[in-house]
């Protein structure tokens, strides 16, 4: 498989943008950007002009299933840093705290239980007076201060006894095959808990809304306590409305960018059946429109006179151009600088013109070593420009038109396992095809001419070809993927009678999925499966470029980037005809902004045309650290080789922004 050396890889200015967006977005906390030491709760000095407190929760009963909420609930929690000036106003602000901190206890089901708080040993009931507890708080001013404890016993855990749920229009119950107990989700003997009622008042309007009526709507939850009992009987009135599929779809917002533009994006279609992924769908295949900054799906509060119910999608346009610059160093592959200029409206059809460009230090691949900036020779240089056009919707269809042009000096390798040198210029033409905003499928025609050199020799070629993909994704999120599978799956012939050099075709399929064992997504198995082939041609006809080598961050983590393959004169690597490559990683949410990823990755290249396991696999394994940010998560991995070769470094660090795959 073909790599670039930016694929898979991030900037370093842009992982300390990066940085910076995600620090700025957290509290200032001193040398605990991560949130892994805790927050300091010391309260303030003793002062003559104020009041500073500690709080302490001392609870009897579940302490883990109410500290935190109590936290989140109490005022005198939240201001434990802002003391007040008088004892007046602290005893206002802890008697504030009774009614949220109950509601809290109540939520969690343990409705009998009590809360007091002693200051400075002196009692503060609900309702009770505060007159003496403000003179105590007030004996420790300019002294220590004010000792607060929290005094909470939860008293039992409450459970529900009977659950109905009626429709508010029928006003009847609900039978079974109208609405499953499942959804419901709720029995008697479960908690009483108000999260719980909550979750399944939604979920139960989830489902209908699923079923293609639009205008569920939750009416009201009449919950009953017994307190002697301990128990709940609840009653939910649900609004199921009625069946409607999707009326009219409006879109608004556009000002430069053709609207027919946005409507190819939106495949729903009036009459289709209302479905809120649908509508979901909709909102992030408009967003990918690069000309548009966001997508607002608003639904009609009625249905039409056909009994459907219109939609509408409100869009707003993003600056046209852009342009940027970016470092990035590296222990292995040295400096490099990347800029680019584009225009994502060029038009008014949101056209997409890219233009970019990379200097690089190429790495030596003849056994001599760059020591000092005196040893630089032109050669070692490395350049790549490139320029890519896109045009959606052509004449308003869901096909798209896409024309790249790339000229490229490289040279891989830099070490005792050797590389290859490539000067390529490339033209490629496609059209794609939208099926819907997961599957689409695209062909086309390619033309390069190069020259590539290595152990196995010089090849000059002149290649043309008909290319032809097909990409599947239905993941939930580009950067940070928890569900859902990938698949890209391409061939690419290049026979001789269209005037290429080398007659050979290239296969080339990659497939990965994401399973979250729980609803929030904080333990995730993904895996990636590789696969290549090259037919019709020998080894050292085949221009080493195109061969097929494993290896690096995107690759086999823990060796050296395009590293793994065949080997030919002087134990140098030159590629193979075959690829396969696995991965699986374990994406673990400590917090929610840290997370840990063991993980493991196997492959290697052949020189057969289909993987024949010649060639031994080559394993890594290794711990990756993640933190979690707006635009994606920045990863750091460390990667160590499992059998290495001589040559081999024992250690690997890789820093970007997204997961590995």
């Amino acid at each position: 498989m073909q790599f670039l050396p930016w694929r898979g890889a991030v900037s370093l200015s842009a992982c300390l943008l990066a940085c910076a967006v995600a620090l700025k977005s957290c509290e200032a906390r001193a040398f605990d950007f991560f949130g892994l030491f805790g927050s300091n709760d010391k309260p303030p000095a003793a002062s003559p002009n104020a009041l500073p407190y500690s709080l302490t929760f001392e609870l009897s009963g579940d302490r883990k299933a109410v500290e935190q909420a109590l936290k989140d609930s109490s005022e005198l929690y939240r201001l434990r840093q802002e003391p007040p000036l008088e004892g007046d106003s602290l005893i206002r602000r802890a008697e504030a705290d009774f009614g949220p901190m109950l509601d809290a206890l109540w939520g969690a089901g343990y409705y009998n239980a009590t809360l007091v708080f002693d200051i400075g040993g002196s009692i503060l009931k609900i309702g009770a007076g505060s007159a003496g507890t403000a003179r105590t708080a007030e004996s420790y001013r300019g002294r220590a201060p004010v000792p607060i404890r929290a005094l909470v016993d939860t008293g039992p855990l409450f459970q529900l006894r009977n659950i109905q749920v009626n429709d508010a229009k029928a006003r009847r119950p609900f039978p079974p095959q109208e609405l499953p107990g499942k959804i419901i989700g709720l029995k008697p003997g479960d908690p009483a808990r108000a999260a719980d009622l909550r979750a399944a008042q939604a979920r139960m309007v989830d489902y209908f809304r699923a079923q293609s009526r639009p205008l569920a709507k939750a009416v009201s939850i009449g919950p009953i306590v017994y307190h002697p009992a301990q128990a709940m009987d609840v009653t939910f009135d649900l609004n199921p409305g009625p069946f409607a599929p999707v009326g009219d779809i409006t879109v608004s917002g556009t000002e430069n960018v053709d609207p027919t533009v946005v409507r190819s994006f939106i495949y729903l279609e009036p009459g289709d059946p209302y479905s809120p992924k649908a509508l979901s769908d909709t909102r992030k295949s408009v967003g990918t429109i690069q000309a548009l900054s966001s997508v607002r799906i608003r639904e009609a509060e009625a249905l039409d006179g056909n009994g459907r119910l219109p939609i509408f999608v409100e869009v707003t346009e993003r600056k046209p151009r852009v342009i940027g610059f970016s470092a990035r160093y590296s222990t292995i592959d040295g400096p490099a600088l990347h800029g680019y200029w584009e225009h994502r409206n060029l038009f008014g059809g949101a056209e997409r013109l890219r233009l970019e460009s990379d200097i690089f230090l190429a790495p030596r691949n003849d056994g001599t070593r760059l020591k000092s900036i005196g040893d630089l020779m032109p050669s070692d240089l490395g350049g790549r420009f490139r320029a890519s056009f896109l045009k959606p919707a052509l004449e308003g269809s869901r096909n798209d038109l896409l024309i790249d042009g790339l000229v490229e000096r490289d040279r891989t390798g830099g070490d005792r396992f050797g590389g290859y040198t490539n000067r390529q210029i490339n033209g490629t033409a496609f059209i794609r095809h939208r099926f819907s905003g997961t599957f689409s499928v695209q062909a086309g025609a390619q033309v390069q001419k190069g020259q590539t050199s290595d152990v196995l020799g010089e090849v000059d070629y002149f290649l043309v070809g008909t290319p032809a993909s097909l990409t599947y994704d239905s993941t939930d999120r580009p950067l940070d993927p928890t569900r859902g599978m990938r698949i890209n799956a391409s061939v690419s012939p290049y026979p001789s009678f269209l005037g290429s050099t080398v007659g050979m075709t290239i296969g080339k399929v990659e497939a990965s999925a994401y399973y979250a064992f729980d609803e929030d997504a904080r333990y995730i198995l993904a895996g990636r499966i590789g696969l290549g082939s090259i037919v019709g041609a020998d080894l050292d006809e085949i221009p080493a470029n195109f061969r097929f080598y494993a290896g690096g961050g995107g690759s086999v983590r823990g060796y050296r980037y395009l590293s793994l393959g065949p080997t030919g004169p002087f134990g140098y690597v030159v590629g193979g005809r075959s690829l396969f490559e696995a991965s699986l990683e374990a994406r673990i949410k400590l917090t929610d902004t840290i997370g840990l990823v063991p993980f493991v990755d196997a492959g290697n290249a052949f020189a057969s045309s289909y993987p024949d396991f010649k060639e031994e696999i080559r394993v890594s394994a290794g711990l990756g650290l993640r933190y979690y940010t707006a635009i994606g998560p920045i990863r750091l991995d460390v990667a160590v080789p499992v059998n290495p070769r001589p040559g081999d470094k024992p250690v690997a660090l890789y820093v970007s922004i997204g997961q590995a795959f």
